[in-house]
């Protein structure tokens, strides 16, 4: 099952959400604020990138574990 966010990234989405409302009202609804929603939405993919490569990892090291299990129990069954 998934796990949830990491610490750090659920500190960066807030953090770049707070700067995004702070440029809204700072900047108000002019051209720049398309800037500041791009970077809001980079760190958000970043992010979610980041957590299924984290995924992709576990299941990786869970199907190396099951295949290092199975050459022992074949080598067990060769020698034995």
């Amino acid at each position: 099952m998934l796990k949830s966010s990491d610490p750090w990234s659920i500190v960066v989405i807030v953090l770049t959400v707070a700067l995004f409302i702070i440029a809204l009202f700072v900047k108000g609804f002019t051209k720049g604020l398309l800037v500041e929603c791009g970077v809001l939405l980079v760190s958000i993919k970043l992010i979610l990138m980041a957590k299924k490569t984290a995924v992709i990892e576990e299941n990786l090291e869970r199907r190396l574990d099951r295949i290092e299990k199975l050459l022992a129990e074949g080598r067990e069954q060769k020698s034995g």
